[in-house]
């Protein structure tokens, strides 16, 4: 039962924390929108979450072959983790900020980000409720 709850916050942790990075990645590209020749970057979400999970091996990386190793920081990724983002129509100033894209971006990932936080609300307090005795009420 611990070690399943202790997964799943794990988990949820390395979400949590890939949601903030991608949140300040999209913030970025929305201030540099008017910066001439500033490219927009992205994560991929999901390979980003295999890759801080443990689920893919991320490319010199060293693994956590042992139980007692420590696992690298999924926001320690550093910058090739990060992509540029695919311009959908090309600009005079060479800027490759999408404004619709991007604003549609922050809010599905603000949605998710608080969804998460959510979900790690509810597994603590029902972990709480859990150890509680009868008489506690």
């Amino acid at each position: 039962m611990l070690n399943r709850l202790t997964d799943t916050l794990n988990f949820q942790t390395q979400a949590l924390t890939l949601r903030a990075e991608r949140q300040r990645l999209l913030a970025s590209n929305i201030a540099n929108a008017d910066t001439p020749g500033y490219q927009a970057r992205e994560i991929n979400f999901a390979q980003a979450l295999r890759e801080a999970t443990g689920e893919v091996g991320t490319p010199g990386a060293l693994a956590t072959t042992q139980s007692g190793h420590i696992a690298p920081l999924a926001g320690a990724r550093g910058e090739s983790g990060k992509e540029f983002a695919l311009q959908s129509q090309t600009s005079l100033d060479s800027n490759g900020v999408d404004m619709d894209r991007e604003r549609a971006s922050f809010a599905d990932n603000s949605v998710k980000y608080e969804a998460t936080l959510r979900f790690i609300n509810a597994s603590v307090r029902n972990a709480l409720d859990a150890m509680k005795s009868p008489n506690q009420g």
